[in-house]
């Protein structure tokens, strides 16, 4: 049973870590220009944690091993424990964990709390049960108001977000259920949620934010290569979580352009 039980255990081990190893479990073809460094963080973690994982499994398939029912097995011995030993392997995994976290925090916080960059392209991002919605400002770079009230997901992209069209500045923003962005141009995100908490994640792109009811959470990234890439929720939003889905198209600045301009021209 003992070898039975260290078969399966180093099975498990060394079949899941090739995947990882082989890269057949791996991210999705990057298209951000922070995707570099974000790969770079996650293959660091995984060499890290998975070296961690091996050396126990490793160890626990070898005391599986040692300590087989049989007629030559010895008792397993018990140990009150080490407080040296506990003291290091403590010490090792906070210094893994922090060290680990503050690398990882330049781009993290870049994205999040460093301003956009001008001209970067400004564009809303509503989130509601079950549907991403996105808004262009339009010529004159202002956003109109929005109220709850006017929200009515069955008149249009427009009234959906609540739009206030006896707004001045609302008279030119471009509310579509699809998102198109320049190529090699930052873009300024502001994200919103009606209802409940949704999060945009855009994984070609390394991009995921919480979009919470209430706030209005600014980020930004900068898309590197045209294509189409998916949108998902990752934040379980309901019955319909699963349909909360959406594509981004990445263009190049010229189509972007005839774009924007074609869904002003529908107003």
């Amino acid at each position: 049973m003992g070898l039975a039980l260290l078969v399966i255990i180093w099975l498990i081990t060394f079949i899941s870590t090739y995947f990882f190893v082989a890269k057949v479990w791996w991210l999705p073809h990057a298209a951000s220009a922070a995707a570099p460094w974000i790969d770079h963080q996650f293959a660091l973690t995984y060499v890290l944690m998975g070296t961690v994982f091996v050396a126990a499994q490793c160890g626990l398939g070898w005391l599986v091993w040692k300590h087989r029912d049989g007629a030559s097995s010895k008792p397993a011995g018990y140990s009150h424990g080490n407080a040296t030993l506990e003291i290091v392997w403590t010490a090792l995994t906070a210094a893994l964990f922090v060290g680990l976290n503050l690398m990882g925090s330049h781009v993290w916080a870049s994205e999040r709390f460093a301003p956009a960059t001008t001209g970067a392209v400004p564009v809303e991002v509503t989130g509601m049960q079950f549907a991403w919605y996105f808004r262009y400002p339009g010529p004159d770079g202002k956003y109109g108001r929005t109220d709850l009230k006017l929200m009515d997901p069955s008149a249009g992209n427009e009234a959906a977000i609540g739009l206030d069209t006896s707004d001045p500045a609302a008279k030119d923003d471009v509310v579509t259920g699809t998102m198109y962005l320049p190529v090699q141009r930052e873009v300024d995100l502001t994200l919103r949620a009606v209802d409940v908490i949704h999060s945009f994640f855009v994984p070609a792109l390394r991009f995921k934010q919480d979009a919470v009811p209430g706030l209005a959470i600014h980020m930004h990234f900068t898309p590197t290569e045209i294509g189409d890439y998916e949108i998902a929720c990752a934040e379980l939003c309901g019955l319909g979580h699963y349909k909360m889905h959406g594509v981004v198209h990445v263009v190049s600045q010229e189509d972007f352009d005839k774009w924007l301009a074609a869904r002003e021209g529908e107003k």
